[in-house]
């Protein structure tokens, strides 16, 4: 027995509404649930929602989202330079520390610069894994120029450590998680 046209013709509809709603939900939702996606296991998974969710519509892939990481990691090393730059150490002691954290962190941008060149110019192929190897070096050394800022002020008690462990703290969760996102690119990683 054969169906009526009818039957036929609502069975095409609904299929059509089906796929165009999936589609489209799939389509719309995509760059923001990259984003979510990718910061769910980050270090500071809360941090990297904040950050990067204005970059959902830019970073459509995960190496764009790794870029826009270094990116706001070199602007906010940026500023916490800048900010340090403006404090004022009371003794030889702490402007000494200052002066060696204001040269960690012109380091560490130095090094965020380069991981972002490399990252802009990583292709699959042959050399894949050599620049993938420099951009994760790179973000690393940042990581340890900003960890190291903070070993000269381990000895002084002052309001002075307390900024500046607070601004460099904040700077280093977002390299984490740059570095994160970094080595979420390496598929051979799981």
């Amino acid at each position: 027995m054969a169906l009526p046209f009818s039957f036929h013709l609502s069975l095409f509809f609904v299929v059509v509404v089906l796929l165009s709603s999936s589609l489209s939900s799939t389509a719309s939702k995509t760059p923001k649930d990259l984003v979510h996606a990718s910061c769910a296991h980050a270090s500071y998974p809360n941090i990297c929602l904040r950050t990067l969710s204005s970059y959902s519509g830019q970073a459509n892939s995960l190496r764009g989202l790794a870029q826009a990481a270094v990116k706001v990691s070199i602007s906010r090393s940026h500023k916490v330079s800048n900010f340090l730059a403006r404090l004022k150490g009371h003794n030889k002691r702490e402007r000494g520390a200052l002066g060696d954290c204001i040269q960690q962190m012109s380091e560490s941008v130095y090094e965020l610069t380069k991981t972002l060149s490399e990252l802009q110019n990583l292709r699959q192929g042959s050399e894949f894994k050599w620049h993938l190897s420099n951009a994760e070096t790179w973000v690393s050394a940042a990581l340890t120029y900003e960890d190291t800022c903070l070993d000269g002020f381990r000895e002084i008690d002052a309001q002075v450590r307390s900024d500046v462990k607070r601004a460099i703290t904040n700077v280093a969760k977002v390299t984490s998680n740059a570095l994160y996102l970094i080595n979420r690119l390496d598929g051979s990683r799981g």
